[in-house]
């Protein structure tokens, strides 16, 4: 089976999740920090969402994956593939130290419980033959 659908929302959460890497590591290496935050809230920041990020992908990916490998519509990988981008656009802007019910942590996290929701609707679909 070639897989079509999941590839295209991989690439484009890799490259935001290279990006929130790329904002850590040169936080990192700005300050001198190897391993850890050193106690600095704007790593720490920065760690959460790379970290939230690498998290929530990975795991709505692999359903993701698993769902097209077993025949899911098409238009269902795409509802949870962009749920799943629009959720990891707007969570780093979201997740706020100083603020923990930001509207945009609203959406991020809502965004993928919907995307995870939806992907294993598909595959209990699946599984059970519906």
């Amino acid at each position: 089976m070639i897989f079509e659908t999941t590839p295209l929302y991989a690439l484009i959460v890799a490259a935001i999740y290279m990006v929130l890497w790329m904002r850590v590591t040169a936080f990192r290496g700005k300050n001198g920090v190897s391993i850890g935050d050193a106690g600095n809230p704007e790593l720490l920041h920065r760690i959460r969402q790379h970290g939230n990020c690498a998290e929530w992908s990975t795991f709505i990916l692999i359903l993701m994956i698993l769902a097209e490998g077993m025949g899911a519509p098409a238009i269902y990988l795409h509802i949870s593939g962009v749920l799943l981008v629009v959720g990891r656009i707007a969570h780093p802007f979201g997740l706020k130290i100083d603020n923990a019910s930001h509207p945009l942590r609203y959406v991020g996290n809502g965004t993928n419980m919907l995307a995870t929701l939806n992907v294993m609707v598909c595959l209990a679909v699946n599984l059970l033959g519906l």
